[in-house]
């Protein structure tokens, strides 16, 4: 077994803490190898997912949670009478827009049956490639999760092509992990962890319990393709662990048939999956990425006071501070903060380009949707996306 590093002394309580939680489900699961929705599965999970999404009088406190599920080409695949998955792209894009409708259908319906709100939100990489689709799509799933709604999520695989593909939905979990700064990203698969080696055919495997995500030993371990139902192998679950940790979010890989897996692994239970864990909390991580920024796209200037707020009391930036705008950014792209006499004090994600910050500067956030007609968030710079230099 891999022994933990000194990243953290208790990773599985960190589990037992996480509040915001994405679920990666695999297609083997999702439609009992192959054979069409699973609807006795789904049905489970959703009652799980009420326990984690409400709380219980067991001590589980509210959580949010996202739900990235494969299923739409197998689905597809079943209504279409495939026996095969296919190679051609054209057909797996048609599979995939058969195969949504009885997907998210069958999420709606057993989610609002435990009381549960659901979104479908369907992704490709463009999606993340391009910072302003990025803000958006972060800023609608974090709008549902502060409602209560759980966002079913998958790759809009009937408009993707070949270069824009995430290529398996474990890589697809990780990201959305890194776009909502997740705590945790749970793995459910047919497999009840990960192990030295494949124990289907090395019965002589012993299961990991614990280990750091990123460590190369991992990845020596994996290996292996997926299925003729899903594309995913063990390989690319520890390279999302390795990318979900990139933004402090730890990693499960559990056997999603496992009773109450979901609202067991919430309350810390070990034993029931492999935790790979993030050597860096998702703050920490956030922040450290930020310090670590090379390319600046423009600066602000603070006035003496929001410097005070900023560097004492550990404030978020605000637009009445900024006495000037330097240099041409978009929104969510890191600038620099910098004091009257030009001494940058910090660094950080702005909310607004550089043309609406000069309309905001001197005015208080109350003033911003008069002055752009809409208002992104109050602060020009919030203190999670802050760093000080």
């Amino acid at each position: 077994m891999i022994s933990p590093t000194s990243a953290s002394s208790h990773p599985w309580d960190n589990v037992r803490l996480a509040r915001r939680i994405v679920v990666k489900v695999g297609s083997s699961l999702v439609t009992n190898q192959g054979q069409g929705l699973d609807a006795q599965a789904i049905d489970e999970w959703a009652r799980q997912l009420s326990r984690i999404v409400h709380g219980d009088a067991h001590g589980m406190g509210r959580r949010e949670v996202i739900m990235v599920s494969s299923g739409a080409i197998a689905e597809g695949m079943k209504r279409m009478g495939m026996q095969r998955r296919p190679r051609e792209l054209h057909e797996l894009q048609a599979a995939a827009a058969v195969g949504q409708m009885g997907l998210v259908q069958m999420y709606e319906s057993k989610l609002r049956h435990y009381g549960l709100g659901s979104a479908q939100v369907l992704l490709t990489h463009a999606d993340m490639a391009d910072r302003e689709r990025y803000l958006n799509a972060r800023v609608t799933l974090l709008t549902l999760l502060a409602r209560g709604i759980v966002p079913v999520i998958n790759e809009n695989d009937t408009v993707v092509n070949d270069e824009i593909k995430f290529g398996d939905n474990d890589t697809l979990g990780a990201l959305v992990a890194n776009l909502v700064v997740a705590d945790l990203l749970i793995i459910l698969t047919d497999q009840n962890g990960f192990y030295t080696a494949d124990p289907r055919k090395h019965p002589e495997a012993e299961k990991v319990q614990l280990a750091r995500a990123g460590d190369p030993a991992l990845e020596a371990m994996a290996g292996g393709a997926g299925t003729s139902i899903g594309t995913g192998g063990m390989l690319t679950k520890v390279l999302a662990a390795k990318r979900a940790a990139r933004s402090g979010a730890s990693t499960i890989i559990a056997w999603g048939r496992e009773p109450d897996i979901l609202p067991r692994l919430m309350a810390g239970e070990q034993g029931i999956g492999s935790l790979l864990y993030a050597p860096m909390h998702k703050l920490q991580a956030r922040k450290q990425w930020i310090a670590d920024h090379l390319q600046l796209h423009g600066a602000v200037v603070l006035d003496a006071g929001a410097v005070r707020k900023i560097v004492a009391e550990g404030k978020s930036l605000l637009p009445v501070g900024i006495t000037a705008v330097k240099g041409s950014f978009t929104r969510g792209e890191v600038i620099a903060i910098e004091d009257e006499a030009g001494l940058q004090i910090a660094r950080g994600l702005v909310n607004y380009s550089d043309q609406e910050a000069r309309k905001l500067c001197r005015h208080p956030s109350a003033d911003i949707e008069a002055l752009l007609g809409y208002v992104a968030e109050p602060e020009m710079v919030h203190r999670d996306n802050l760093v000080l230099i």
